[in-house]
């Protein structure tokens, strides 16, 4: 349920709103938007009357939500939500290119790509420590020594950094991370989710291989849930029928997503592909639909890659991406 409270509503009336629907046993969320405060209410709304709540001066109009979702629900919070991280925004008009290797393999791969990245218009870093990998023999990571590579690159950079966590019992090793980011095969590890809403950093989860984009609204929904509600939203590809690249990626969910979310939507066309040569025009084509950015992953060498050296970009095919994703945004922008 959302309570769209009158214009002109004083906060004292606003407060005592808010206590009467939690002397319900409700929780609330109220978001202060540009045009109009509104209440959301999460719980079981059958303890409410909707024309008890009308007869309150301030109320204005009162809905029903339907979506299970609801403080991943744009009904509740119209504004775009922008997310900050280190510095960087994402969201609300802030575009994030976030790029970098696969996985950290040495300290003199990761500063070599975070600097060219950075050169070529990168906002935050991406690197992967810890690996989930499809065969236990393949290159599981550095790890806890990854991590602190991956730090170290930030120092001499100044970029934030993105990078995926697998176990809660890591999560003391984040602390200095500036995105958590929750891959595809995690999404729906609601454990790790809800540690996730009690951490208050801001969390990147990817889509699962084979999840809709209700099940991912809903892993945001139980990181939110938890009181974190700096999530950012990403599109990396679906499990098809189709082979001839590695996911089926679905730009369409990029507008769904805007409509149905305050939260920012980014693509990731490297694991969508899984072929360096279509990254380009991906990345491009995610731009145009309106992506709130972009994650590219960028090796200095990927022909000697310790993982997905066939999806990486070098850094001047990524300073090639980044020109032509700031083209297409420019021209977007101006009503093309």
């Amino acid at each position: 349920m959302i309570i769209i409270v009158k214009p002109g509503a004083g906060a004292e009336a606003v407060h005592e709103l808010v206590e009467s629907v939690h002397a319900r046993g409700l929780k609330t969320s109220v978001v202060v938007g540009t045009e109009k405060t509104i209440v959301g209410v999460i719980g079981d709304t059958r303890r409410l009357d909707d024309d008890q709540l009308l007869g309150n001066p301030i109320v204005q109009i009162v809905k029903h939500v339907s979506e299970p979702f609801k403080r991943a629900n744009r009904q509740f919070h119209p504004d775009d939500t922008v997310v900050e991280a280190g510095g960087a925004k994402i969201g609300g008009g802030h575009f994030a290119l976030v790029a970098g290797p696969c996985s950290v393999e040495s300290r003199e791969q990761i500063i070599e790509v975070a600097k060219a990245v950075k050169a070529a218009g990168a906002t935050m870093l991406r690197g992967g420590a810890f690996k989930p990998r499809t065969s236990p023999y393949d290159f599981q990571g550095l790890k806890a020594d990854g991590l602190e590579l991956l730090l170290e690159a930030k120092r001499e950079t100044g970029l934030p950094v993105v990078t995926e966590i697998m176990n809660i019992s890591h999560l003391p090793l984040f602390e200095h991370v500036d995105v958590i980011q929750v891959g595809a095969r995690s999404m729906q590890n609601f454990e790790l989710l809800k540690e996730l809403g009690r951490s208050g950093k801001p969390v990147l989860i990817k889509r699962g291989l084979a999840n809709t984009l209700k099940e991912l609204l809903m892993a945001a929904e139980y990181v939110m849930a938890g009181g974190n509600d700096n999530i950012i939203l990403c599109e990396r590809g679906i499990r098809t029928f189709e082979t001839a690249t590695r996911n089926t990626l679905d730009l369409s969910a990029v507008p769904v997503l805007h409509e149905l979310t305050h939260l920012p939507v980014i693509v990731d066309p490297s694991h969508a592909t899984g072929v360096a040569r279509y990254v380009k025009p991906m990345a491009a084509a995610a731009a145009a639909c309106g992506a709130d950015g972009l994650l590219i992953e960028v090796h200095n060498n990927p022909a000697r890659a310790l993982c997905d050296g066939a999806q990486s970009l070098t850094p001047a095919q990524f300073a090639e991406t980044a020109s032509l994703v700031a083209a297409v945004r420019s021209a977007s922008r101006g009503g093309l």
